[in-house]
């Protein structure tokens, strides 16, 4: 991660330290140009002020012949030589070395004329005003020369400026695009290890403990990884304990269960003698406990083998109502005990499935329907086929299912709030069976509101199964 963060940067950074470098290079070209035509106007100011002085000194010193004059002439000589080599080392350029050679030329005709400035000529002052007239015209080109030049320098940097923003632009653009695909790169990266991540722990959690976690990426990711892996395997060892826990007990509980109802079978057909009508009934409620604790019996034998995965689909095909009219059947009593109404709509569908699993399905739906169905209500039983689908209805008049338990009601060993019509509650594996038969088969299992006034469970399976991969747990 922070070598990623080291090589997303370093495009930046690189654009920052070029955009630095190029503007300190503008800057350095403008000020330049801003020094060069500062002193090159400045020496221009001076060169025709010192040639004016150098004009009125020798012209007055000619008709005068003072030595004061002669000397503000000297004076005004070693300026203007100054200034002139001022110039020339201000900027190499020939046009302007031309000019100044021109005034030095010019300045070497007036030293000509002057009477005692040399000592072998007395002096020609048609020479001096041939001197002064080229100096003045050589001053004024190189002024313009000048001129020319700053012009020149200030259109050059003006280019420059207009290149170098095109640059830094492309530049730019090129860098972000840079960066945008490293970011994806080590998004991608990253991300992937992380959704690896994310899956286990969402397998994990709906209790799948049959997939390896491997987990490839970075260092730290790989470690965690490592980590789920082994809780994965301590939830496998901990289910398939509780699996063979609920194998024993139920193999354990079948036998004295079995003697209990071989008795009191014994009993009801008077092996020990005739029963009175108070001793057949509770001889009765014996025998009907018995029925339902075999039942739950079953229905925990039946999740512990499917959970371990030594059952499997056996496919066959056979019809709907008969399948209803003996699910039925085994809860006869309970519902003539209850006083229970029954409002069926079944349709003859011919399905291919397990029989014995859609049997299980049915018994535990309506069993669950008659535990909270109230004395006297209705049980409502509807089937029907379409597009290929069979849509199983079951439900009651009870008070329903709360918001609040809806989502824990198919998770096993959850019994949900006790029934009101008098029923203990049971195992919490009903439902459970329910939802693992059903998506075995590759349908689905859901509550729907506002069709019947309790609690209304719709399966919808495939009439020819489509094999779903169940979870090991």
């Amino acid at each position: 991660m922070l070598t990623g963060f080291a090589l997303v940067s370093a495009p930046l950074l690189l654009a920052v330290v070029i955009g630095a470098a190029k503007v300190r290079s503008l800057s350095d070209e403008s000020a330049s140009l801003v020094r060069t035509g500062v002193e090159a106007t400045h020496y221009s100011q001076q060169l025709f002020q010192q040639i004016a002085s150098i004009e009125r000194s020798a012209k007055l010193y000619q008709v005068l012949n003072e030595p004061s004059l002669l000397k503000a002439y000297r004076d005004s000589r070693e300026r203007l030589l100054v200034t002139l080599t001022s110039i020339e080392g201000v900027a190499a350029d020939p046009v302007r070395s031309t000019y100044v050679a021109t005034i030095r030329t010019a300045l070497r005709r007036i030293d000509a004329s002057m009477p005692g400035f040399n000592a072998n000529d007395n002096g020609n002052r048609r020479a001096a005003a041939d001197g002064i007239a080229p100096m003045w015209t050589a001053a004024f080109e190189l002024s313009t020369a000048t001129g020319e030049q700053i012009e020149t320098g200030l259109s050059s940097l003006q280019s420059t400026t207009k290149a170098t923003q095109q640059y830094l632009f492309w530049l730019s653009a090129a860098l972000i695009l840079l960066t945008a695909l490293l970011v994806t790169g080590f998004t991608l990266v990253l991300m992937r290890p992380i959704r690896q991540i994310d899956s286990a722990i969402s397998q994990l959690g709906k209790g799948t403990f049959s997939r390896t976690i491997v987990v490839r990426g970075p260092s730290d990711l790989v470690d965690l990884g490592r980590q789920l892996e082994w809780l994965r395997m301590r939830l496998l060892e901990l289910a398939q304990e509780r699996n063979r826990f609920l194998r024993h007990m139920s193999h354990e509980l079948k036998t004295p269960l079995a003697n209990i109802r071989e008795g009191t079978e014994l009993l009801m057909d008077g092996a020990v003698g005739e029963l009175d009508s108070s001793q057949r009934e509770v001889a009765t409620i014996l025998r009907d406990n018995g029925i339902k604790l075999q039942s739950l019996i079953e229905n925990l034998l039946s999740f512990s083998a499917w959970q371990a995965r030594h059952s499997g689909l056996e496919i066959s095909e056979f019809h709907l109502r008969p399948l209803i009219k003996t699910a039925l059947e085994t809860h006869q009593l309970a519902l003539l005990a209850q006083r229970v109404h029954l409002d069926l709509k079944v349709e003859d569908v011919e399905l291919r499935a397990d029989r014995a699993k859609l049997k299980l399905i049915l018994d535990n739906l309506l069993s669950n329907a008659v535990k909270y169905s109230p004395r006297g209500g209705t049980i409502f039983i509807h089937a029907r086929a379409a597009n290929q689908h069979l849509t199983l209805d079951v439900a009651d008049t009870g008070q329903g299912i709360s918001e609040d338990e809806r989502a824990a009601i198919f998770d096993a060993f959850y019994s949900g709030r006790a029934p009101t019509a008098g029923h203990l509650k049971g195992t919490g594996i009903g439902l459970s069976v329910v939802n693992e038969f059903v998506h075995a088969h590759g349908g689905t299992v859901e509550i729907v509101d506002g069709i019947f006034p309790g609690a209304h469970f719709r399966v919808r399976l495939p009439l020819a199964p489509i094999m779903a991969e169940v979870a090991v747990a």
